[in-house]
């Protein structure tokens, strides 16, 4: 499958958007590194709410915390690498995460028109989402995607020489 949606490049930020985009927007953007999410699922059907948390601050609840709830936690040195899922009737049915050490976090139905994002630049990962809720639950998603500024900086830092003492 391919990226499929809007595309907008912002700051070396990569973000794929699908859905009807009914509601008010949402963005779960925050400080630090994704380490978990969880997902609330309507009796069967689509998705009401999503929540992010980032190193140990969990964001607010996108949508609704009513329903099913699942829930992922990432291991160290873990990133989400893809997500995918379906949407249809105005709303987001399923989500599938993926991340760098091949684990999956799939919840939702099976039900409508497949989307599928991921980065293209090598060692990008996801930061945060974004799209719009109606109170019912999400009606559109958007992934963003950038390289982990933490990553970067720690690569520098091992390869960086010692300032001369006086």
């Amino acid at each position: 499958m391919e990226n499929k949606g809007e595309t907008v490049k912002q700051d070396k930020v990569i973000r794929y958007t699908v859905g009807d985009g009914s509601g008010n927007e949402y963005s779960t953007a925050h400080v630090g590194r994704i380490t978990g999410i969880r997902v609330w699922e309507y009796s069967s059907t689509y998705i009401r709410g999503i929540q992010l948390r980032y190193d140990r601050d969990w964001t607010e609840v996108i949508g609704v915390n009513y329903g099913t709830l699942m829930e992922m936690t990432l291991l160290d040195n873990e990133s989400i690498i893809q997500v995918s899922g379906k949407y249809d009737n105005g709303y987001i049915y399923e989500f599938m995460f993926v991340t760098n050490h091949g684990r999956s976090f799939k919840v939702g139905q099976p039900s409508g028109t497949s989307f599928n994002f991921y980065p293209t630049h090598d060692g990008s990962e996801l930061r945060f989402l974004s799209g719009r809720q109606n109170g019912n639950g999400i009606t559109s998603i958007g992934a963003h995607w950038a390289v982990n500024p933490t990553s970067v900086t720690n690569v520098m830092a091992l390869g960086s020489a010692s300032p001369a003492l006086p």
